[in-house]
């Protein structure tokens, strides 16, 4: 077990304390798992609001005149995107395996910022820097310890922030952001992005103003008649994505799966701009798929990550992510199977500790949000 004192901290961590949480060790970080409870948490957040800590998570700013350029060249999404606009993307190797996965940011026409996955920081700070496709002609830099980041999630989370910021959050359209104050905290960075299957925004903002903001955005979520805000921790984080069905790196996607294969094709651009990766991902479209991520809905039993997936008993994928979702009440899960059964409405089992559960393939996110 890792000692606490060697863990690295955010800017919030002395609330989470404050507020009692369950702490742990997340990837190197003393990091809140629960405060009340994973289901209450879950469920207040797809009631009326929540509020997340995700300041472990890291940032690279782009800089030049041909910083968007330089991104395309690193990433697979089509990144044709206005200054205030947004856009997420898998970043891949060679070989077409995913680096990481990660939000784009055009904040200028010379300044780009790169969100990308805690675990994945340095990594992704030395190969972006290692394959910078304009060196000279573009700066990247770490600014990861120069931001904190909030996440406000759930149907009342416009109303709570707009008490605290002269921006006219209901102007900000999805994957849109907007630059100024928050609860008197200025150089915000106000992005209507998330990571829950929810309305709501992420809040980039100096680690000067966090002793400021975090207790701002509490007050503010108060009074609502869906239920006051509830501060959430990385256990119910886990839940709420994966109903929305939103792949976590690490579980669902790594360097050993491509997009194609993890059901980001969308995300993948192929009739575009060379990236890294592009020519192994057209040939592995022409081949055809041995393998696709699919949605499960499982009867009776709680799937998690390593469980086998069976067909008439035979093995034919894996879990990479489950639990019991606290919004439908029963099992859910993703995991990789051979591609026959990938199609929706496709009878299997899942192996859990022993014993089967049946499930079917479930196409689509598992929750969507009913406003």
């Amino acid at each position: 077990m890792s000692d606490p004192a060697s863990l690295r901290r955010t800017p919030f961590h002395h609330f989470h304390v404050e507020a009692g949480a369950r702490m742990v060790d997340f990837g190197g970080w003393h990091m809140p798992i629960q405060y009340t409870g994973i289901r209450q948490e879950h469920r207040a957040c797809r009631a009326s609001l929540g509020l997340f800590d995700v300041s472990h998570m890291g940032e690279i700013r782009v800089r030049g005149p041909r910083a968007l350029e330089a991104v395309r060249g690193l990433v697979t999404n089509d990144l044709d995107i206005a200054v205030g606009q947004a856009r997420y993307s898998p970043m891949c190797r060679p070989d077409g395996g995913i680096v990481d996965d990660l939000i784009v940011y055009r904040l200028a026409d010379d300044d780009v910022m790169i969100c990308v996955n805690a675990a994945n920081r340095a990594k992704d700070f030395a190969w972006v820097t290692e394959h910078n496709p304009l060196p000279g002609a573009v700066t990247f830099e770490d600014e990861g310890d120069a931001w904190a980041q909030v996440a406000v999630q759930g149907r009342n989370a416009e109303a709570a922030l707009q008490k605290l910021t002269d921006v006219d959050l209901s102007a900000i359209r999805y994957y849109w952001l907007a630059r100024g104050s928050v609860a008197g905290v200025d150089g915000c960075i106000i992005a209507r992005t998330g990571y829950t299957g929810e309305d709501g925004f992420e809040v980039f903002l100096p680690v000067e103003g966090a002793d400021t903001i975090w207790p701002a955005i509490v007050e503010a979520g108060r009074g609502f008649p869906e239920g006051d805000l509830q501060l959430v921790g990385l256990g119910a984080r886990d839940t709420l994505r994966l109903e929305a069905r939103m792949c976590l790196y690490g579980n669902d996607i790594d360097e050993t799966t491509t997009p194609l294969e993890a059901g980001l094709g969308w995300a993948v651009k192929l009739d575009g701009p060379d990236f890294i990766g592009k020519q192994a991902l057209v040939e592995q479209k022409a081949a055809g798929l041995t393998r696709r991520l699919v949605g499960l809905v499982v009867e009776r039993r709680i799937p998690r990550p390593h469980c086998r997936i069976l067909a008439d008993g035979q093995d034919v994928g894996e879990v990479t992510s489950g639990t019991k979702s606290p919004s439908l009440d029963t099992g859910i899960a993703l995991g990789y199977v051979a591609r026959r059964f990938a199609r929706p409405g496709t009878a299997l089992q899942v192996d859990v500790r022993g014993k089967p559960a049946d499930a079917v393939v479930h196409k689509g996110a598992f929750y969507t949000r009913p406003y």
